[in-house]
């Protein structure tokens, strides 16, 4: 679903490892491409994978009376709604049929680098003004089902003067549920307006869909912040790798909209009303908060990186301070028992005469015991066994 289409010839360049030289195993997502024509493509060509939903067509017919929704069968049939006094709202959701989207395109009069960009995706999200007609495109995203990670799509905008025609990669994934409901049950002010204020309203909805899928990531990253301390590991790193990426992934998704509301708010066109630019001022502001979230998130994360270096160091000190205390301990009960473990003849001048001591056995385990006991006493005076916490685990 957020894969760039590629050419058999063309190659893809995975992102690069995490720091330290350790091979991460992820779960790998392609939030950072955007599709690229092939070098001397024609233009208007469109590249649709295999494993592509078919197009579903959802027309929602609405005035200040009341609304009807219906499936459509084939494309032709939007054509009386076009021109119709009521706001027309056509859903494609799905771009699996060449076909089917062609048909659509001259049913909408769609310029053919327009057609281009709603079905060969994804795109920089962008807005660009026709005849008679206002594209933008968007990245929508939403929580998978497990609650872990979310799925990113393209969402285009067609926007006429009476009609508004959005396109879906997949049916799957839709936030726009809460405004269809304000549309049947005549909630609100959208049945009052006109399709530039169903086009705020659909934007609205892709832009707070961004604020679930955060808040998911800000639980992560708090039970991470546990981890790091109690308990490192390499799962650790990797969790704290994973989620790094798909915050990068979130920015680069939301960083453009900005631009295209901006755009939006800034330029004047006949087909967005000023009461629907106040409306979008609001859109804006819940973007920038959402961008100041994610930098914020990846500020925490790449923050949890450096503690959890700092964790994994201190336990290996831990360690160390253990392994040097048994070390000392042992040095002067290693040196005792090799100097008289050597086999030298007590009869001898000169050649050890203690060992021909009564008890000199006994007294020799004494001597030890009391060296180790000793090293032991002057090593808890020291504050040597404090802090042992971090090596149990």
């Amino acid at each position: 679903m957020n894969r760039p289409l590629r050419s058999p010839n063309e190659t893809s360049h995975p992102p690069s490892k995490a720091s330290m030289n350790l091979p991460i195993e992820v779960e790998e997502e392609d939030y950072f491409d955007y599709f690229y024509n092939e070098p001397g493509s024609i233009p208007g060509t469109l590249l649709i994978e295999d494993d592509a939903a078919p197009p579903v067509l959802f027309l929602i017919d609405y005035n200040e009376e009341g609304a009807t929704r219906s499936k459509l069968n084939t494309p032709e049939e939007i054509s009386p709604y076009l021109d119709s006094d009521s706001v027309s709202w056509i859903d494609v959701q799905g771009l699996g049929n060449e076909d089917v989207l062609r048909r659509l395109g001259k049913v909408f009069g769609l310029h053919p680098l327009v057609l281009e960009d709603i079905v060969n995706v994804p795109q920089r999200p962008k807005v660009e003004e026709y005849d008679k007609q206002l594209l933008i495109v968007l990245r929508m995203v939403t929580p998978k089902e497990d609650g872990k990670r979310f799925v990113s799509e393209q969402v285009s905008f067609i926007l006429g003067d009476r009609y508004l025609l959005t396109v879906q990669e997949e049916p799957d994934y839709d936030p726009f549920g809460p405004v269809r409901e304000r549309i049947r049950s005549n909630k609100g002010m959208i049945c009052r307006h006109g399709a530039d204020y169903l086009t705020y309203a659909l934007i609205d909805a892709i832009v707070d869909g961004f604020f679930p899928v955060l808040e998911a990531y800000g639980e992560e990253l708090e039970t991470l912040e546990d981890d790091v301390v109690d308990n490192p590991s390499r799962a650790t790193l990797e969790r704290i790798h994973q989620v790094k990426r798909d915050l990068l992934g979130l920015r680069r998704a939301i960083w453009p909209q900005r631009e295209v509301i901006n755009s939006l708010l800034r330029d004047t066109t006949a087909l967005m009303g000023d009461t629907v630019r106040i409306y979008l001022r609001d859109c804006y502001d819940h973007v920038v908060q959402v961008l100041e979230i994610i930098e914020n998130y990846r500020e925490l994360a790449s923050s949890l990186m450096d503690v959890y270096l700092s964790s994994i160091s201190n336990k290996m000190n831990e360690v160390m301070k253990v392994l040097t205390i048994i070390s000392t301990i042992f040095i002067p009960l290693t040196f005792i028992a090799g100097v008289y473990g050597m086999n030298f003849n007590p009869e001898l001048p000169g050649n050890m005469p203690e060992l021909e001591i009564p008890y000199a056995y006994v007294i020799c385990w004494i001597v030890m015991l009391a060296i180790a006991g000793a090293l032991i006493l002057y090593f808890k005076r020291r504050g040597w066994f404090d802090n042992f916490s971090g090596i149990k685990h």
